[in-house]
């Protein structure tokens, strides 16, 4: 769950591709020396014999040797601003290697994608050192790391400790769990030159708390919250007397939220709250983008989980599975509002990232309003 922070909207911020966007491949150097013509055939010719040499002045001489000198200097300068032209060219980053991800094995009875998803298969070069940093890139379903068809996540080992339902335990839980989904989302989010750090964690104890969105009351819908930055878990709100032991339900919870950090970054979350500002809240196109807001997160959270379960660390299938059927308990018809998705659409749009892992099915933005609803 997310709310807009309490302060003026800012202005949109520069949507170039971090350093200076592609850069084109580099020129031919300006005047190349072209080889010497080859000589034409030998033809003899009469002997003669010289004539005897002239006696010279010896101010020509002088003149000779100053010319000689002046020839010398300026072929100097030519060569050093030749040099200063061509220079060295960047040939840009490489991306990520091919992550060889296993196909995910969802549920018996699902279908299974046919084909492998792969790390980002395009190339970014940065044009020079002195352009700016990785920036936000405020669009929407029209976002680069939205359009990479073979775009995912890595199969990486995802280590925690097991699952106690206590204040302590879950600190431990979920603190572990967050790096496991820095190492999973930091460097796809890198790759495309976008402004990476780890989310602040925290972890309230009382009936609300404070952030920068607002004062938030924990309750049903506010398990776990997001606000510019910092990710927040109330032991209470996880209603662990219900759900019990169950980690793998806890885990996507939390990878939900994290979704929305990774929108944060991306500069997704900022353009989708402009969006929400011009229409309105409260009104039907401002509480659709709200939905597809969220039904994006839901889809990342799908990803992470699909990626990490069955590579040996502590995400096993069992736990997925619980996951995956803990999907349809969750959403618009549970929690009574109408900003986040039906229950239906919740587990569509997770179970769509956790089978494929690819990115671009997480593309809320550019779904129809009745996938969104």
């Amino acid at each position: 769950m997310t709310q807009p922070p309490q302060r003026p909207w800012p202005g949109q911020a520069d949507q170039s591709y971090g350093r200076g966007g592609f850069s084109g491949p580099p020129m031919p150097p300006p005047g190349m020396v072209q080889p010497p013509p080859q000589p034409g055939p030998w033809i003899p010719q009469p002997h003669q014999f010289p004539p005897p040499p002239r006696r010279r002045s010896v101010g020509a001489i002088v003149a000779i040797c100053l010319g000689m000198v002046v020839v010398v200097v300026l072929g100097v300068v030519a060569i050093v601003a030749l040099n200063g032209k061509t220079g060295t060219t960047n040939t840009g980053l490489q991306g990520p290697p091919d992550p060889s991800i296993q196909q995910q094995i969802p549920p018996s009875g699902s279908s299974t994608p046919s084909s492998v998803p792969s790390g980002p298969t395009s190339s970014f070069d940065p044009s020079s050192s002195s352009a700016p940093g990785p920036q936000k890139i405020l669009k929407l379903a029209d976002h680069p790391i939205l359009l990479d068809p073979a775009a995912g996540l890595k199969n990486r080992v995802c280590s925690f400790p097991p699952w106690q339902s206590n204040q302590a335990a879950a600190e431990a839980f979920f603190t572990a769990a967050s790096k496991c989904l820095d190492a999973a989302w930091g460097p796809f989010l890198e790759y495309y030159q976008l402004p990476f750090e780890p989310p602040t964690l925290h972890f309230p104890t009382g009936a609300s708390f404070d952030t920068a969105c607002g004062t938030i009351q924990v309750g049903i819908a506010t398990a776990a919250y997001y606000c510019e930055n910092n990710l927040y878990v109330p032991f209470r709100g996880l209603q662990t007397d219900q759900y019990g032991n169950n980690p793998g339900v806890y885990l996507a919870l939390f990878a939900h939220e994290y979704g929305h950090h990774v929108q944060e970054v991306a500069g997704l979350m900022d353009a989708a709250w402009q969006k929400i500002y011009e229409v309105g809240p409260n009104s039907a196109a401002g509480l659709e983008m709200s939905r597809r807001k969220e039904l994006q997160a839901q889809c990342f959270s799908g990803m992470f989980l699909g990626a990490h379960v069955d590579q040996g660390g502590s995400l096993t299938r069992a736990m997925f599975d619980k996951a995956w059927n803990d999907q349809e308990t969750r959403g618009d018809n549970t929690s009574g509002s109408h900003d986040h998705g039906t229950n239906a659409h919740y587990a569509q749009w997770w179970r769509a990232g956790a089978k494929s892992n690819r990115i671009t099915d997480c593309n809320t933005f550019a779904a129809p309003s009745s996938e969104v609803s």
